[in-house]
């Protein structure tokens, strides 16, 4: 007999994989493409890099998107429900904020510039997966 009539999860397991690949990748990309938007049209958001250290900047928010978020919507689901969706935006805010805290290579110095900020990278990157959606 075959194996793979018992374990018919294998088989596709390399397309699911690549899928979750390429949707990081593109997640990556849109991060890129919105911390340089960011940076360009908010004043008080300052990216002091290069394009090495800004892919490694949008990769640690891509992870922080990844990992952080899920665990914060579950956290202010309440808040979230009560303001019918803006607090997502306080989560991008909360998400933003930490990568300034842990980045030598970015700055935000005003309140206002962390919130457009954040409303401009959020936009980006719902743009960006509105295009990939299955």
């Amino acid at each position: 007999m075959n194996p793979s009539t018992f374990f018919p999860v294998v088989k596709y397991g390399k397309i699911a994989y690549m899928k979750l690949a390429a949707k990081i990748l593109v997640a990556v990309i849109a991060n890129i493409v919105g911390l340089l938007a960011a940076g360009y049209f908010v004043t008080g958001f300052n990216l002091n890099i290069t394009y090495q250290d800004l892919l490694i900047l949008a990769a640690i928010l891509t992870a922080l998107n990844l990992v952080l978020k899920p665990i914060l919507k579950l956290f202010l689901g309440p808040i979230i429900i009560l303001t019918l969706g803006i607090g997502l935006i306080l989560i991008n805010i909360v998400i933003l904020y930490i990568l300034d805290i842990f980045s030598k290579n970015l700055t935000i110095e005003t309140i206002p510039a962390l919130i457009y900020s954040s409303l401009i990278i959020g936009f980006i990157n719902f743009i960006f997966h509105l295009a990939t959606k299955d």
